[in-house]
């Protein structure tokens, strides 16, 4: 179930912002920022960031999960989704470390 991606539409459908103005900030197509919204899979953290930025929300809104009083902003069914972008964000830092690697190596030649 897309759950994420439908919060984001109705935010984004609330404050009258077209898919074409997201699209446009996040720097993609139109197309490829509709299916972000009907496949929930496809966002990554930077992409999600970005998203809450623009609704000015805070992300744990997009998770639909209010602070708890231990200052938890997760639930352990949203803490799976949140994981995964965390890992998502971890794997293109690592993409990005190693281009740099490979760019020293290349200017030293």
């Amino acid at each position: 179930m897309n759950v994420i991606g439908q919060r984001i539409k109705n935010l984004r459908e609330e404050k009258g912002i077209t898919q074409e103005a997201m699209a446009l900030h996040l720097d993609v197509t139109q197309s490829n920022y509709g299916r972000l919204e009907k496949d929930d899979r496809r966002l990554n953290v930077v992409k999600l960031l970005k998203i809450v930025r623009i609704l000015d929300v805070n992300i744990a809104y997009i998770f639909n999960e209010p602070m708890s009083a231990d200052g938890a902003v997760f639930s352990n069914s949203n803490k799976e989704v949140y994981d995964i972008l965390v890992e998502s964000l971890t794997s293109e830092i690592q993409h990005l470390k190693d281009e740099i690697n490979f760019l020293r190596v290349m200017v030293r030649s």
